[in-house]
């Protein structure tokens, strides 16, 4: 592997001819971004390239950085290697990273979801011969269901407490998965509350042109039992907090594929579990890497041993590649935040 064009160092995936990473996970001098999630998007580095669309949440998450951006499917030259961001339908801005010499090609898949979400840029496969894939949800048993069906669920839950005069909060990773919902749930069913870390998001995709219903983001002053019948939206983490106990006798519920497990449910104390994920299923992962046309798989994150096995089944050369990436949420822990 050390004359490849791609090898798996300490600091991260690095291109030894090229002399960059990509999402390195320890400072360095060069660092090509899939996409603004913490675990992909790390501070530290001299310099950054990501596309223009992730951009601008990387800024507001990372401060004052050295960046340049490139448009989707835009060939770009380092020290003589090709590189090219393609998109990866993860969350908004989020791509894969193919990286070419003289007719080896590598393709880094970051986080990245098959079907369409109505927010961001859609999954494009790229065709290669090394796709080094997450595989989050590497077991049979995580199928999604469609987008719609899930909205329907959501907001006859939502449309329930608000006929009984209370709220429904619902927790989602601020970054990707709140501004989803937002496009999947009905706002003329009430007015809809964030926490502040779900709304300094919002305003930067806002300000970049995606669109998303009308929020308030809540206040210390903000007298709540005025806007009894809202949807209040925050990340898991706020769930439990004092924050949260304002909304008295709310109704609970939480979006991730990991509420497809029972057991993940159980353990969440939640009131209602969504499964909605921005990573793709186990047939979607299975379809992307058919199409890329790849023969050599690096599953990462995820289900890795389990998913390199089947792989090897299907004739494939599936090789375990750690990294210190992590899962839905922005942690390998399905109950972090």
């Amino acid at each position: 592997m050390t004359d490849a064009l791609l090898t798996f160092t300490e600091a991260g995936i690095y291109c030894p001819r090229g002399d960059f990473y990509i999402d390195p996970w320890r400072p360095v001098d060069r660092a090509l971004i899939t996409h603004g999630h913490s675990d992909h998007a790390r501070p530290g580095h001299r310099r950054y390239l990501a596309t223009h669309a992730a951009l601008p949440v990387m800024r507001h998450r990372l401060g004052a950085i050295t960046a340049e951006g490139i448009a989707y499917d835009a060939p770009l030259d380092i020290n003589g290697v090709t590189v090219s961001f393609h998109p990866a339908g993860h969350i908004p801005g989020s791509a894969q990273i193919r990286v070419a010499h003289k007719g080896e090609v590598w393709v880094v898949s970051g986080d990245y979801k098959t079907t369409p979400d109505s927010l961001c840029e859609p999954f494009e496969p790229v065709r290669c011969q090394h796709f080094i894939t997450e595989c989050t949800f590497g077991l049979p048993v995580f199928k999604w269901a469609a987008q719609d069906s899930v909205a329907q669920e959501i907001n006859q839950w939502w449309a329930a407490q608000a006929q009984a005069g209370g709220y429904a909060l619902l927790g989602a990773y601020s970054l990707g998965k709140a501004q989803r919902l937002l496009r999947m749930v009905d706002p003329q069913i009430g007015p809809i509350l964030t926490h502040g870390a779900v709304e300094a998001t919002n305003a930067v995709l806002r300000a970049q042109g995606y669109a998303l219903p009308d929020t308030r983001q809540v206040t210390p002053d903000m007298d709540v039992k005025a806007l009894a019948g809202a949807l209040v939206l925050a990340p898991p983490a706020a769930l439990g907090s004092a924050w949260a106990k304002r909304f008295k006798g709310a109704s609970t519920g939480f979006a991730s594929g990991w509420m497809r497990l029972r057991g993940v449910r159980r353990r969440r104390g939640m009131d209602r579990g969504f499964v909605v994920s921005d990573h793709a299923d186990w047939d979607g992962l299975l379809w992307a890497i058919r199409q890329t046309g790849a023969e050599n798989i690096y599953p990462t994150h995820g289900y890795t041993d389990i998913f390199a096995r089947h792989l090897g089944s299907l004739g494939y050369q599936a090789r375990v590649v750690p990294t210190e990436f992590g899962g839905e949420d922005g942690a390998a822990d399905p109950e972090a935040a």
